[in-house]
């Protein structure tokens, strides 16, 4: 029997004193038996960035500079320090420990802030949450000190400079006076002025008036200390935000198989919708997050023409799209967890049932562009719509079919008894044409396009455009006329430009009318 969700806020701080034993391996053949450290450029020094155990061991740190550290342990070595290596490192290790809340966030150097707040009883409580998450960070070959406390403030201070652990609710405080004045992370000088002063814990610092706090180093001091000892609540920004729908499996066996996965999405799936129906909302996109028992997740995710809650649909989207997709999952040695989140909610109205069976057409339609979007992706299938420009060839633009922005802008209203102002062909980039006029800003009598001579017999216009001033190069001045010629063929030209200035004005033909 699961333990009951509890409302008060719980944060889950994992700092990694060392850096990852599959990286050091990587460069140390001898399975790190040695002294090793990582060097960095700081203010023109060369500097430790990151030391192994062994180096720890003989006295060294990070920061020291890599002459100090030579002099003090002559057996040590030394590698590049790759930031790009790390980053990507901690992306994937905070995606990893995303399976115990989505509210995760990178805190440096070297460390994870979780919101686990209403999470922990999927993993048997509190005390489950942090075997689960050492277990998994030694399945990462990470070296973890892990502690969970109220406030995030509270939680980084115990991890990083106590032993790290559980503090129950309310008991921050007493648990947090016995760190060092270090775990308030002042500067220098400010700790050195703390020292002199006969304060070595955070109980000597809690003990003092808050007002000569405040007025020896700073304002917010008071406030830091408040958030450390669990007084003060603060939130933590998510490194992708949290959705307000979603449902977690988590599973006693690792599955395998698509056909168990498929199962499982469809309990996700009656869930969500559950949710959805409660809020009268749809959702226009459905993510599943697949964890891996090594700590790989893959995501996969589809999207809809419309809001939808229904988990059939859903679920044949999700099987076209693991059936098409170009790099298969992989499901190593299992999933343990799996996740379904619900994006781009909208507000779903109740529908009218009709006594008339016949779906209607936009319907049919947005389940085509669903499933072709499934099983093509959403790059493959585009839809036109209007943009904000009154330039013709940047009127239109292409967009995903299930994209939002499709409803962006309205089309112009157009008179069915008049005659097409704009032609259904147009060419990119217009092409130019050899004219000859009566007057210079008049319509051409005849024109040369591919080598071949038109006659003009009809001609409408101008229609003048100006060229969009904030853009790069600014573009000029266009009259269009719509010229019919003596074969009753309709050409879209204009006129780029005014006679007499510099560059002088040239013709172009833009499109076609049918």
């Amino acid at each position: 029997m699961r333990p009951a969700r509890s409302s008060t806020r719980r944060h889950l701080a994992a700092w990694f004193p060392f850096l990852p034993t599959d990286r050091l391996a990587h460069t140390r053949p001898d399975g790190l038996r040695g002294p090793l450290v990582l060097l960095d450029k700081q203010k023109s020094a060369l500097r430790l960035s990151a030391v192994n155990p062994a180096a720890l061991a003989a006295g060294l740190a990070p920061s020291m500079t890599w002459a100090d550290a030579q002099a003090q342990c002559p057996e040590v070595e030394a590698r590049p320090h790759d930031v790009g290596a790390d980053a990507t490192w901690e992306g994937r290790v905070l995606q990893a420990f995303g399976r115990f809340s989505p509210i995760a966030a990178m805190d440096p150097p070297y460390g994870l802030m979780l919101d686990v707040t209403g999470c922990t009883h999927l993993f048997g409580g509190e005390a489950g949450v942090v075997r689960s998450a050492q277990r998994l960070a030694r399945q990462l070959g990470l070296q973890v000190r892990l502690a969970l406390a109220r406030t995030p403030q509270a939680a980084r201070a115990y991890a990083r400079f106590g032993p790290g652990g559980i503090i129950p609710s309310g008991e921050e405080a007493a648990a947090l006076r016995r760190l060092p004045i270090t775990a308030l992370e002042l500067s220098p000088a400010d700790a050195v002025a703390l020292r002199r002063a006969g304060l070595h814990t955070l109980a000597a610092v809690d003990d003092r008036p808050r007002q000569a706090l405040a007025a020896r180093f700073g304002q917010d001091f008071p406030s830091r200390l408040d958030r450390i000892l669990g007084r003060e609540d603060t939130r933590i920004t998510p490194v992708r935000p949290s959705t307000p729908i979603r449902a977690d499996r988590v599973l006693l066996e690792p599955i395998q198989d698509e056909a168990a996965v498929l199962a499982v999405l469809s309990d996700l799936l009656h869930d969500v919708e559950r949710q959805l129906r409660t809020r009268s909302q749809g959702a226009r996109g459905f993510a599943l997050s697949l964890f891996r028992v090594d700590g790989h997740v893959r995501r996969i995710g589809v999207g809809t023409a419309r809001a939808e809650r229904d988990p059939g649909l859903v679920h044949r989207l999700f099987r076209e799209r693991l059936g098409a997709l170009d790099n298969p999952i992989d499901p190593g040695f299992g999933f343990d967890l799996l996740r379904l989140e619900a994006e781009r909610l909208e507000t779903v109205a109740p529908a009218q049932i009709s006594f008339d069976a016949a779906p209607r057409q936009d319907v049919l339609r947005d389940a085509l562009v669903d499933r072709l979007t499934a099983g093509l992706g959403p790059a493959a299938v585009l839809r036109i719509h209007s943009a904000d420009s009154h330039l013709p060839e940047r009127a239109t633009a292409l967009s995903p079919a299930i994209s939002a922005a499709n409803e962006r802008l309205p089309w112009p209203d157009v008179d069915d008894g008049s005659p097409p102002l704009r032609p259904l062909q147009l060419f990119d980039p217009p092409q130019p044409i050899e004219t000859l006029a009566e007057l210079p800003d008049s319509p051409p009598r005849r024109f040369r396009w591919r080598r071949v001579m038109h006659e003009v017999v009809r001609a409408e216009g101008p229609e003048r455009i100006e060229g969009e001033w904030w853009r790069r190069g600014g573009g000029r001045v266009r009259d269009y006329y719509r010229v019919e010629d003596a074969h009753g063929r309709r050409f879209w030209l204009f006129r780029a430009g005014h006679y007499g200035q510099e560059p002088g004005a040239r013709w172009y033909v833009h499109g076609l009318f049918a």
